[in-house]
């Protein structure tokens, strides 16, 4: 366990590290949608919603085996 910590935390830390090294303004265009910003917002934006997403699918995951017990 203690392992997975230090590996999330390693990985978080680099994450973080080529997030703040991009720093450019860039367009991102999703079917009519269209956002200015820069590369840093975008990137922490979709770093932060895999962890949203990975920690639902965890939750789902964890609540399913406690039914089935």
């Amino acid at each position: 366990m203690l392992l997975i910590l230090i590996l999330a935390l390693v990985v978080t830390a680099l994450t973080g590290i080529f997030i703040l090294q991009n720093a450019i303004p860039v367009t991102v265009t999703f079917l009519v949608w269209q956002f200015e910003g820069s590369l840093v917002l975008v990137l922490s934006l979709a770093f932060a919603l895999g962890i949203i997403v990975a920690l639902l699918m965890f939750l789902a995951l964890t609540l399913r085996k406690k039914t089935h017990l």
